[in-house]
């Protein structure tokens, strides 16, 4: 398997992106080789730096970078050359099998989406994010972004990729897909809702009906289906709730020596925890329903965000994941 890497894209790119892909070229079976694309210079200057290159590791030189908050559409039309259009490219020739990518995430979706289409019989491809629940199982939020405004029958595909991604990625059996809406009764809801809900009723799927924002962190839903201006927004809050709740934590134990006493016994838990709630640990957002396999994953992304969104490249291609999406949207008739 060869995987493209966006050496440029992130926060802490070049630097933590090449920790990354080394660490995955030496540590995950089966990746054949990594191909950080970028500037070839500063590319080079960071694998010296770091001491630890590998074999596996292949340069493919870009002369342009997309900034974060540049106009997706524009910029990956104009810069041709950039690292996330050459991953894209690598993998639409075939040099690539999958590419990943810390970048301008719309400048990911749309270089993804124009230069590799969408699989056979989806009609959107759309971001499913992988985030910790009160139980040991995450959940897959989809669409976390990618759409603004769907369908009905666009909703219903997104519970089918979903699915695909839930059973055979993180190993849920049988995942629950819920419908993220305003009520738990079927009459709740907009249109769109209420039409996909009638959709997913009569589809092969574990469908529980619609969920709540209250329902999201229970664990007892595998998958919850949104379009994306929703699922953005749901994504946006839960990121801001959780670093308000860590500082707050913080600054309630370091209040005064005996509460910091008090911690010391408790980090043993804390650390399981936050180990638990981590998000580099999920391996970033696939954009699942395009021809290849694309990752995304967040800007601030270090070396092990870079590490095991790699590794899920690499089990997505191995579990033959894009035939099991067409697949399984073709026997749900949708």
């Amino acid at each position: 398997m060869r995987i493209a890497v966006d050496a440029m894209g992130g926060d802490y790119a070049p630097r933590e992106i090449v920790v990354g892909a080394v660490e995955a070229a030496s540590g995950l079976d089966n990746v054949d080789s990594i191909i950080l694309v970028g500037d070839e210079t500063a590319i080079r200057r960071e694998l010296d730096a770091y001491g630890k290159a590998h074999t596996s590791i292949k340069i493919h030189h870009a002369s342009e970078a997309i900034d974060m908050g540049e106009s997706p559409a524009i910029a990956v039309r104009k810069k041709k050359d950039s690292s996330i259009n050459r991953c894209a490219d690598l993998v639409k020739s075939g040099e690539a099998d999958a590419l990943v990518s810390a970048g301008n995430t719309g400048a990911v979706v749309v270089a993804s989406s124009l230069k590799l289409r969408t699989l056979e019989g989806v009609q959107r491809p759309a971001i499913a994010t992988v985030m910790p629940t009160m139980k040991k199982n995450p959940f897959v939020l989809i669409d976390a972004g990618a759409n603004v405004e769907c369908t009905p029958q666009i909703l219903a595909q997104f519970a089918v990729m979903g699915s695909a991604y839930s059973r055979h990625i993180l190993g849920v059996d049988n995942p629950v897909v819920g419908l993220l809406s305003i009520g738990g009764e079927d009459s709740k809801g907009n249109d769109v809702t209420k039409e996909a809900f009638k959709m997913l009723e009569k589809s092969q799927l574990n469908f529980r009906g619609n969920v709540e924002g209250h329902d999201l962190f229970v664990g007892d839903t595998h998958v919850i289906v949104c379009d994306g201006f929703t699922g953005n927004v749901v994504l946006k809050t839960s990121e801001s709730v959780a670093k308000a709740i860590t500082k707050r934590i913080k600054d309630e134990f370091t209040a005064s020596p005996l509460r910091m006493f008090g911690a010391m016994f408790l980090r043993g838990a804390i650390k399981s925890m936050k180990q638990t709630m981590d998000p580099e640990l999920y391996g970033g957002a696939p954009l699942l329903g395009v021809n290849g396999v694309s990752i995304i994953t967040h800007g601030a992304s270090t070396y092990r965000a870079i590490y095991h969104a790699v590794r899920v490249a690499r089990d997505s291609l191995h579990h033959h994941l894009n035939n099991l999406i067409v697949e399984d949207i073709r026997k749900n008739g949708l």
